[in-house]
C-alpha cells in the first residue's frame, strides 16, 4: 500500500530537470569548443601548404627561366597568382603549362609582402632571369592572423618558415 506525502499529487511531472538541461548545455559547449579549436590549426596548415606550393613553383619558375633562356616572372594579387614569360617586349601568361598556370589562393584575400620590394606598379612581381644566381628575397603571405614566409637565397634554394 502506497502512502503519499501530504501536498504531493499522484500525477507524475513530465519534462527535464535543471541538472539534465545543464549537463546537455555543458556537452554542447565542449563539442563546440573542440570544433573551433580543430578548425584553427587546419587553417594554419593550409597557409603552410600554400606557401610550400608557391615555394616549389618559384623554384620551378627559376629553373624554367634558365632552361628557356628568357625571364620568367611570378605575379600575384590578393586573390590569385600566375607566372609570365618575357616574349620580345611583352609579358605573356604561361597558358599551356599545367604547373605554372594561374591559381587562386586557398585563403584569399592574401596580403603579400616582398623584401626587398620591387618597383612594378600594380600586382607584386618577382622576376627570375636567365642567370643561375638571382638576388635573395623574402616573400611573406598573410591572411588574417595567419602568416607564412618564403625565403629565397638567390641560388635556387627556397625555404618556408
Amino acid at each position: 500500500m502506497l502512502i503519499s506525502a501530504p501536498g504531493k499529487s499522484k500525477a507524475r511531472q513530465h519534462g527535464f530537470t535543471l541538472i539534465e538541461l545543464l549537463v546537455v548545455l555543458v556537452i554542447i559547449g565542449i563539442t563546440l569548443g573542440l570544433t573551433v579549436m580543430s578548425v584553427a590549426p587546419s587553417q594554419a596548415k593550409a597557409m603552410q601548404k600554400e606557401a610550400q606550393r608557391i615555394a616549389l613553383l618559384l623554384q620551378l619558375a627559376r629553373d624554367e627561366a634558365i632552361v628557356r633562356n628568357r625571364p620568367v616572372a611570378f605575379e600575384a594579387g590578393t586573390d590569385s597568382y600566375r607566372f609570365l614569360v618575357r616574349n620580345e617586349k611583352t609579358w605573356d601568361p604561361l597558358l599551356q603549362d599545367d604547373m605554372l598556370r594561374e591559381r587562386p589562393f586557398d585563403l584569399a584575400p592574401v596580403t603579400l609582402l616582398l623584401d626587398p620590394p620591387t618597383n612594378v606598379p600594380g600586382n607584386m612581381r618577382i622576376v627570375f632571369g636567365r642567370e643561375p644566381v638571382d638576388r635573395p628575397f623574402t616573400l611573406t603571405l598573410a591572411s588574417g592572423d595567419l602568416r607564412a614566409t618564403i625565403r629565397a637565397d638567390g641560388v635556387g634554394h627556397f625555404t618556408v618558415d
